[in-house]
């Protein structure tokens, strides 16, 4: 058989030669000549050294070797130089270098401290490279990337000191991305035709593999993570105490508090994460206690099976403890400041903190800023106090009257409500949890989630939300009460949360499916998923959005 031999690389200072010589010194050496002279030149070659370089340090992040040789210093002049030449960046494959290069720079600083100072050395000039991206002067694809190297750069306690030397763009820039990315990617990428989106954009989102539709995917991915690194470089800056006033505009704060953050970037701690990380702050607590829309907000939250419910409960926590601002926060909760109490993981707590003041309150006169607040500490009281002292003081005599009334009652209210008499079903099952002991738990389960289905029926959507609630937290985590997380799903639905209607709807489903035979999902539950489905699409509501203003 012939043999070819392979062509000879000619090119002294070809990086991928250099990468194969044996002996280190020399290896190192020719490594250090190179990113030296890669800004300098204008080779076609260097898309190609830019993705090796991207695929190590992907892969080997915290491997020193190419940073001590020079690679930051390479990687921020290669930024600078597509911001000032936009000739030289249109020309052959050079659009993919910032993108490339911002991305190896976040990868080498994630996770070493070391290396992150190094990069942010005066000589390397990354943070200032890095802003300008981050201004969106080339697109939303290299903010990205600017973003996700920011805010692991300001993730390091000694390397967060060069970036908080630009502390006040980058807050501001943060804020206004994390408002807006979505809908700049909507409206420059995916809601616009499939031959006006820049090539490099849809080769960077697929890399060969997949058509339209894992593009559209890619896209969505990055819009998102986009949104949450902008939410995490803020969170550097709250947990440092930094820009706590200027984060905490009221419009903002409103906003934040539905970003969800998180779904496909998990270090971002989202919009909850930020709030909860300004709620360390007095300046934060007594901010967000003032927008009666992010305590809603975190209401419905801590009363969902959303994956984010503890965090919620942790922030309104922070809020309760706080008496500058507790009965600000207990004017807006209400009667959901019940069903906080009887939650298993906080309950106690949230109890404890609320009653401190009752007998100041019910003896020495401690004025209360409203009647609500006043109505709800009573309420509290009765259910978490005054209740469990009467039943201990009933005889077993008594108690076991109580317990056949109580059934009599649920076969009475369940008459009612299948005859079609609604409001006096729900009248008589108020009665029965009224009578009903402590300890009959099963029976006060069905008894809150028949009276929720009932608020179901009469629309009145927070005190279905609540009985619900109240019967999840008598189930328990382990095997939650189906029914109650229907009816809850439903109630959310018709107040219009449609975030936690689908929480709930996908807890529902996922334990019918596991304490039954059924291998399918009931259709009225498929309805509902799909439904709330749209309804939380974030690009979806920016398509239905665009198409309202532009028309």
């Amino acid at each position: 058989m012939l043999k070819f031999d392979e062509p000879q690389c000619t090119n002294p200072s070809c990086f991928f030669c250099s990468m194969k010589e044996t002996n280190p010194f020399r290896r190192r050496s020719k490594l250090a000549a190179i990113f030296k002279e890669i800004p300098r030149t204008e080779a076609k070659d260097h898309v190609l050294v830019l993705s090796g370089l991207w695929n190590i340090a992907m892969s080997e992040p915290d491997d020193p070797e190419f940073p001590s040789l020079g690679l930051f210093e390479c990687m921020s002049k290669l930024i600078q130089k597509s911001i000032k030449n936009k000739a030289w960046l249109l020309k052959d494959q050079n659009i993919f270098i910032p993108y490339y290069a911002a991305h190896i720079i976040g990868s080498y600083v994630m996770n070493k401290e070391d290396l992150a100072v190094r990069a942010v050395d005066s000589k390397a000039f990354v943070v200032p490279a890095l802003l300008e991206l981050l201004r969106g002067r080339i697109s939303w694809v290299e903010q990205r990337a600017a973003a996700r190297a920011l805010g692991h750069l300001a993730s390091h306690e000694k390397s967060f000191e060069m970036v908080s030397l630009f502390e006040e763009e980058i807050v501001k820039l943060s804020m206004e991305i994390a408002t807006n990315c979505l809908k700049n990617v909507y409206k420059s990428f995916l809601g616009v035709e499939d031959s006006e989106r820049l090539k490099y954009q849809s080769d960077l989102l697929t890399r060969g593999l997949g058509g339209l539709e894992t593009e559209n995917q890619k896209a969505e991915e990055w819009g998102i993570q986009l949104q949450c690194w902008s939410l995490y470089l803020l969170n550097c800056f709250a947990s440092r105490g930094k820009s706590i006033d200027r984060i905490c505009e009221v419009g903002f704060l409103k906003k934040v508090s539905v970003m969800w953050g998180g779904l496909v970037n998990r270090k971002s701690p989202g919009g909850i994460g930020l709030l909860k990380t300004l709620c360390k702050t007095e300046l934060g607590r007594n901010r967000i206690s003032e927008v009666r829309e992010v305590i809603e907000r975190l209401c419905d939250l801590s009363r969902s099976s959303d994956d984010w419910k503890e965090m919620a409960l942790d922030i309104i926590l922070l809020l309760l403890k706080d008496s500058n601002v507790r009965y600000r926060v207990i004017d807006v909760l209400g009667h959901c400041l019940v069903d906080l109490a009887k939650d298993k993981l906080v309950g106690d707590r949230v109890a404890q903190i609320v009653l401190q003041d009752y007998h100041k309150i019910k003896y020495n006169g401690l004025k209360m800023s409203s009647e609500e607040v006043h109505r709800s500490i009573e309420n509290l009281w009765e259910i978490k106090v005054e209740r469990k002292k009467k039943d201990k003081l009933m005889s077993e005599t008594e108690l076991e009257e109580r317990r056949k009334m109580v059934k009599s009652l649920k076969k009475q209210g369940k008459k009612k409500f299948l005859m079609g008499f609604v409001k006096e079903a729900m009248e008589i099952y108020t009665v029965g949890i009224d009578l009903c002991p402590l300890d009959m738990i099963r029976d006060r389960v069905v008894l809150f989630s028949n009276r929720a289905q009932c608020c179901l029926l009469l629309k009145k959507a927070e005190f279905a939300i609540s009985d619900a609630t109240r019967a999840l937290c008598l189930s328990g985590v382990d095997d939650q009460h189906g029914k109650s997380l229907w009816r809850r799903s439903q109630a959310y639905d018709l107040k219009g949360s449609a975030r936690e209607s689908l929480m709930d709807c996908l807890a529902f489903v996922d334990q019918r499916l596991k304490h039954s035979n059924m291998e399918r999902i009931p259709y009225y539950a498929a309805q509902m998923i799909r439904k709330q489905m749209s309804a939380t699409c974030v690009f979806l509501r920016v398509e239905s959005t665009s198409g309202k203003s532009d028309g």
